[in-house]
């Protein structure tokens, strides 16, 4: 008979029965993982109507029990998410909630859902489940960033700014071939991130406990309803395998390395010694004490960030490193440190994609800065080489150069040709062209370079990748 829908959940443990003793109250809420697993539960109806679907297919179910059920749980959803559900330490997991509600109110056929499966199965499945979902928004908002990205790359593609090597100057690129090589990075995630999917579309479902089960189940007939791609092989490997989440880590790691690196240089280049860019007052705080200040609290709360992210990574490395076949309890600690990379991943794209698509360039700032710093030497020795001048006698030459410039305080450009004869007679008039903060940018004209053309080249070959994606 159906139970009444407005029934409670039960309080008695679904899988208590083997126990004489209550479980310790203390323990009972150290062992609960309700408090976190919750969030799974569109996941976790969504594989038990798949498996309820499966059981009728395979003569388990009858077609009324399946559509009960089904019914059941699609009800569920509307409680949880109107806040009527009633979740319950008692219960454990966001399973066995579910479940214990399920027959509440529809009462015996309702016990039939857990036919042919297990816990372990059901949590490995409702976790790739779960990740899988969460890929999505996190390739947008990536994507996301890559467009901002591009949008600046080519609106500062002529912006000359110094290139660091050692953060000292050493070559004038432009501003947009620095996006670029942030874009670059972020190209690299996305193919990491599309790799790391097709380990995580994987069903275990059909494992049960750790050795299959005696219905006969039809496990493709479950993948294709999930939308899995393939199917776990072996059932030992299927409940206990947490490469996936420990692959989406690593993954998130690298690109949050990638945006912890953006963040110092955007930190540096907003500092008043710089001064080369604007971040936006909305992605910045001022100080409680000093009026002037103009914090860049967005890519410093990031660049710590990261460094959650990576203990994440390494927890889940440690978490398994010692754990023997099949199933163990550990595995209720993969979901804590999964769940917040998601969530600090996708705040982190999310903000960083706003913030770059803000940013002010202060262009005769970096302008300036890129003549201070005889940014043009290795055009000269370039030039003095194709004169005919060995690169070593070449490279001497310039150094004196130099030597004379920082003396007299003046940059390479700004010396006559006579100073500059005097340190080799196969200089020329026609030495300007390449002395130039535009001319040494414009020379670098080939793939991967930083002349303008070059970039807004890189730009539309980006873009046209992305469209074909």
């Amino acid at each position: 008979m159906t139970s009444n829908s407005t029934e409670t959940t039960p309080k008695k443990k679904l899988s208590s029965a083997r126990l004489t003793q209550p479980t310790n109250a203390f323990v009972e809420e150290f062992t609960a993982s309700v408090q976190f697993d919750k969030r799974m539960y569109r996941q976790d109806i969504q594989g038990s109507i798949a498996h309820a679907t499966m059981l009728e297919s395979v003569g388990v179910l009858t077609k009324a029990e399946s559509t009960q059920i089904i019914d059941g749980l699609n009800n569920i959803i509307i409680e949880i998410e109107n806040g009527d559900f009633e979740w319950s330490i008692a219960q454990e997991d966001v399973h066995m909630n579910i479940e214990a509600r399920l027959i509440a109110r529809i009462g015996e056929v309702g016990k039939k859902l857990h036919t042919g499966r297990s816990r372990n199965d059901q949590v490995a499945t409702d976790v790739r489940l779960y990740l899988r979902d969460m890929i999505e928004p996190i390739r947008s908002e990536l994507f996301r960033l890559q467009d901002a990205l591009l949008n600046v790359a080519e609106r500062e593609a002529d912006t000359i700014m110094p290139g660091f090597t050692h953060l000292q100057t050493a070559q004038p690129i432009t501003f947009g071939h620095h996006m670029l090589a942030w874009y670059e990075m972020l190209v690299r995630d996305a193919e990491r991130l599309d790799d790391c999917e097709k380990r995580v579309n994987s069903l275990p479902l059909g494992a049960a406990a750790l050795a299959g089960t005696t219905f006969p189940i039809d496990r493709e007939l479950t993948a294709k309803l999930l939308g899995f791609e393939r199917i776990c092989l072996n059932s030992l490997d299927a409940v206990s395998d947490r490469d996936f989440a420990i692959e989406f880590t690593s993954f998130a790691s690298l690109l949050m390395m990638h945006m912890s690196r953006f963040s110092e240089e955007l930190i540096i280049w907003s500092s008043a010694q710089f001064d080369f860019v604007d971040l936006g007052d909305a992605f910045c705080t001022g100080s409680s004490i000093m009026p002037q200040k103009k914090n860049p609290d967005v890519p410093e709360l990031i660049r710590g960030k990261t460094s959650r992210v990576y203990g994440n990574m390494f927890n889940l490395f440690t978490l398994m490193k010692n754990q023997p076949l099949a199933y163990n309890k550990d595995n209720q600690e993969d979901k804590e440190p999964l769940f917040d990379t998601i969530d600090t991943l996708l705040g982190s794209l999310r903000v960083y994609a706003d913030m770059i698509a803000a940013i002010s360039v202060k262009k005769d700032n970096m302008r300036n800065a890129a003549l201070r710093g005889y940014a043009t030497a290795t055009d000269l020795a370039d030039y003095l080489v194709r004169k005919g001048v060995a690169f070593r006698d070449a490279h001497e030459v310039v150094g004196l150069s130099v030597a004379y410039g920082i003396k007299h305080k003046k940059d390479l450009s700004e010396l006559s040709l006579e100073e500059l004869q005097s340190f080799s007679d196969q200089i020329s008039g026609d030495v300007f062209e390449v002395l130039t903060l535009e001319g040494s940018v414009a020379a670098r004209d080939h793939l991967g370079g930083t002349a303008p053309n070059q970039v807004r080249a890189a730009i539309r070959y980006a873009r046209s990748q992305r469209e074909a994606d």
